[in-house]
C-alpha cells in the first residue's frame, strides 16, 4: 500500500472545524439518521470536529432531548461504518439537544434562540451557527425568513451564521429564481451553502486535482484531442417509497440541473486562478452559461426520455414504474433521460457531451468517460489490424471510486495484433478506505467557511436554463410509448440511437 495510505484512526487529517452549533431542521428524518449523524461522528473520530461543537435538532415529533439522544445513539450504531467508540459516543451524546416545534411557528425560533444562548454559555461554541435545512423545499424560504426575523442570521463580533440548503433548488428556472430572491432578501450570498452530496465524492473533488496537477493531461484536454465526453448516472433502484414525490419531479428535474451539471462544469472548466471558492465557481459558471441552448427541434432530436417497465434486477422480478406505490397507472413521468449537449467555447467547440441518467438500470454506477480521437490508420495499413480502438479515460465516481485509462498494446505473437488494456486505479487500493457518507467534506467545509463545493445562485439558475426547453416541450408533447425500457437494461433503444447516429456508443459497466 502507498505510504500516502489512510490516516491512523484518531489522527487529525486537516484543519479542525470552527467552534459552532449545527441546527438541523427536519432532525427526525431519514437524511439526519442515515447521513448527517454518521458524518458528524466520522468528523469527530478524525478530530475534524471542534470539541466546542453542539447540535440542536428541530422537528415536529414530540420528543425530549434525552429521547432524541437515545435515538441518535441507536442511529449511530446502525449507520456508522464499523464499531462505535464508547468514549466518543458519550461525548457526542452530551453535545446534542432537541426542540419540538413547527417550522411555521415563530415561537419555535424564539425557543431556538434561548437554547442557542444556553449552549453558547455552557459549551463555549463562540456564537457561530449553521442551519441545515433537511426539510421539504417549500420550507426553505420561510425558515430563513423566520431565522432572520429572530435575529439568528445576523453576523457581528466576528461570529458567523450560515445556512445549508438541500436540493432541489426549485423545480424550474422561475421557481429557482424565486427561491434565490427569497434567500438573498434575508442573507448574503456568502452565508448560503447550496449542498449537492455528489460533490462530497472523492473522485468528483479529484477531477480538479487530476486535471490541473498533472502536466500530461491538461495539454490534451480540449477539442484537438478529445472526441466526446459521456456522463452516466445509473441506479438499479426504482422509486421505492418516494413514488408520490418522484412523480411530480422525474429524472430530468431530479438529476440533471444539479448533479450532472456539476459534473459537466468540473470536467470542462478552465483552470481557475486559485482554489478560492469564487475563483473555482466563476469558471464553473462560465461553462454552464456556455452550454448551447436547445431549440424545440433540438429537444426532439437530441434528447431521449424513458420510463421503466417490469423486468429483473439481480435475479429478482421488479414491477414497472406505473405499478409502484404512489404512482398513477397512466403516469407520464420520465425515469430516464439522455441528452446531447454542446459547449460553445474555444476549448470544447464541436465536442459533444452525452449525458444519461435513469432508474432501474443494469448497473448502479456513476462515471465520466473522456474518449480521445482515434489514431490515424496509416501506420497499420499493411497489418491485420482493421480497426484501432480509441483511447478512453474513465473517472469512476460510484460505487467504487477510481480512474481507468484504456489504450492499445500489441498482443504477443509473430504478427501485428492489438489488444485493449485497461490501467485501473482505485482509491481504496492506494489510500485505504475511510468511513464516509459523502457529507463529511461538505459539512466540514461549511464549518471552516469554504464554499468551493457549494453552488452559487448564478450556477443554480444556469443549470435550470439548460433543461428548461426540455421541460417545456415534454410538457406540451406527452410521451406516447411509455414504458419504453425494461428494468435491468441500459435504457430505451432511442438512447443507443442518439450516439449511433454520430458513429459512437455508450460505455457500459456491469456490476
Amino acid at each position: 500500500m502507498s505510504q500516502a495510505a489512510t490516516a491512523v484512526e484518531g489522527e487529525r487529517v486537516g484543519r479542525c472545524g470552527d467552534p459552532c452549533v449545527m441546527v438541523i431542521f427536519g432532525a427526525a428524518g431519514d437524511l439526519t439518521r442515515r447521513k448527517l449523524i454518521p458524518s458528524l461522528y466520522n468528523l469527530a473520530k478524525y478530530k475534524l470536529l471542534s470539541r466546542e461543537f453542539a447540535m440542536i435538532g428541530i422537528a415536529r415529533n414530540p420528543m425530549t432531548t434525552d429521547e432524541f439522544r437515545a435515538k441518535l445513539v441507536a442511529d449511530l450504531k446502525e449507520f456508522v461504518d464499523g464499531p462505535v467508540d464508547p468514549d466518543l459516543q458519550e461525548w457526542f451524546e452530551r453535545q446534542v439537544f432537541y426542540i419540538a416545534g413547527e417550522f411555521a411557528d415563530q415561537s419555535t425560533y424564539q425557543q431556538l434562540k434561548e437554547v442557542l444562548q444556553k449552549v453558547d454559555k455552557d459549551l463555549a461554541t463562540h456564537g457561530n451557527y449553521f442551519y441545515y435545512l433537511a426539510t421539504a423545499p417549500d420550507f426553505f424560504g420561510p425558515i430563513v425568513q423566520r431565522l432572520s426575523a429572530a435575529g439568528l442570521m445576523s453576523e457581528e463580533n466576528h461570529q458567523w451564521r450560515r445556512v445549508i440548503v438541500e436540493k432541489p433548488f426549485g423545480r424550474d428556472l422561475d421557481s429557482a429564481r424565486l427561491l434565490n430572491q427569497q434567500l438573498l432578501k434575508e442573507v448574503d450570498e456568502k452565508q448560503i451553502y447550496r449542498i449537492d452530496h455528489y460533490l462530497g465524492k472523492e473522485t468528483v473533488q479529484n477531477i480538479l486535482a487530476f486535471r490541473f496537477a498533472n502536466g500530461i493531461f491538461e495539454p490534451i484536454w480540449n477539442r484537438r484531442y478529445i472526441d466526446h465526453v459521456q456522463i452516466s448516472v445509473g441506479e438499479t433502484v426504482g422509486v421505492e417509497q418516494r413514488g408520490g414525490y418522484y412523480d411530480t419531479a422525474g429524472a430530468l428535474r431530479d438529476m440533471v440541473p444539479n448533479h450532472i451539471m456539476q459534473l459537466i462544469s468540473l470536467t470542462a472548466m478552465e483552470p481557475p486562478i486559485s482554489f478560492q471558492a469564487d475563483a473555482v465557481r466563476d469558471e464553473q459558471a462560465k461553462i454552464l452559461h456556455a452550454v448551447q441552448p436547445l431549440s424545440s427541434e433540438d429537444v426532439l432530436t437530441r434528447t431521449v426520455r424513458g420510463q421503466y417497465g417490469e423486468g429483473e434486477i439481480a435475479g429478482q422480478h421488479v414491477p414497472a414504474y406505473r405499478s409502484e406505490p404512489g404512482v398513477p397507472p397512466d403516469s407520464r413521468t420520465e425515469t430516464f433521460v439522455a441528452v446531447k449537449l454542446q459547449v460553445d467555447n474555444w476549448r470544447w467547440a464541436g465536442v459533444p457531451f452525452y449525458l444519461r441518467t435513469g432508474k432501474r438500470m443494469a448497473s448502479r454506477s456513476t462515471y465520466i468517460v473522456i474518449q480521445f480521437r482515434r489514431a490515424p490508420f496509416v501506420l497499420f495499413r499493411d497489418t491485420e489490424v482493421e480497426k484501432l480502438m480509441p483511447n478512453q479515460l474513465v473517472l469512476h465516481i460510484q460505487p467504487e471510486e477510481g480512474i481507468a485509462l484504456r489504450f492499445a498494446a500489441k498482443t504477443p505473437g509473430p504478427i501485428m495484433r492489438l489488444g485493449t488494456v485497461d490501467m485501473d486505479f482505485q482509491y481504496s487500493d492506494y489510500f485505504g478506505k475511510q468511513p464516509s457518507t459523502g457529507y463529511e467534506r461538505l459539512l466540514h467545509d461549511c464549518m471552516v467557511g469554504d464554499a468551493t463545493l457549494f453552488q452559487r445562485a448564478d450556477m443554480v439558475e444556469a443549470g435550470w436554463s439548460v433543461v428548461s426547453p426540455m421541460l417545456d416541450l415534454w410538457k406540451a408533447l406527452p410521451p406516447r410509448n411509455f414504458p419504453n425500457y425494461a428494468s435491468g437494461t441500459w435504457g430505451p433503444k432511442e438512447a443507443e440511437d442518439l450516439l449511433e447516429r454520430d458513429g459512437r456508443h455508450w460505455r457500459n459497466f456491469e456490476q
